[in-house]
């Protein structure tokens, strides 16, 4: 009887620890689009136009907020260790840049190392106009609904 309740306990003890351990263990995540070498290879530039990128990469992870004339493919592998802030172990992009006569004119990578932080402004805009109560409007609103417009 005594060596089945230390063995038990041993057995209690293995699967608390196995539990603790596996906690423990990174989540890891992949996302994104990021092109293979022989993909980018194919790729000629001052020759291919964005059709022939689309088809040879395909559709890009996103474009240029402030141009569309450069496509961006990324790729970001990043992990999660319990309750701490997911960290990004890898990131990779691909800009691929096309001239006015949407023909390539670049193509070029970054990595991890070219990542800027960039701080939050924590000011509000001011707006014009009237600041008013919840009790201001919703007596402002009275009156506004009336019957539809007949048919």
């Amino acid at each position: 009887m005594v060596i089945r309740k230390a063995g038990v306990k041993a057995l209690i003890a293995l699967v608390l620890a196995t539990t603790a351990l596996s906690a423990c263990a990174p989540r890891v995540a992949v996302r994104g689009n990021l092109p293979r070498e022989e993909q980018l290879a194919k790729i000629v530039v001052g020759e291919q136009k964005r059709e022939d990128v689309i088809e040879i990469l395909g559709s890009p992870s996103t474009l240029g907020v402030f141009d569309d004339k450069i496509w961006y493919y990324i790729s970001r592998r990043t992990e999660k260790l319990a309750f701490f802030d997911e960290e990004i172990v890898d990131q990779q992009v691909v800009a691929i840049y096309f001239d006015d006569k949407n023909t390539v004119q670049a193509i070029q990578k970054y990595d991890r190392d070219d990542l800027r932080d960039i701080g939050m402004v924590e000011r509000e805009t001011p707006t014009s106009g009237n600041e008013l109560s919840v009790l201001e409007q919703l007596l402002g609103n009275l009156g506004r609904f009336g019957k539809t417009p007949s048919q």
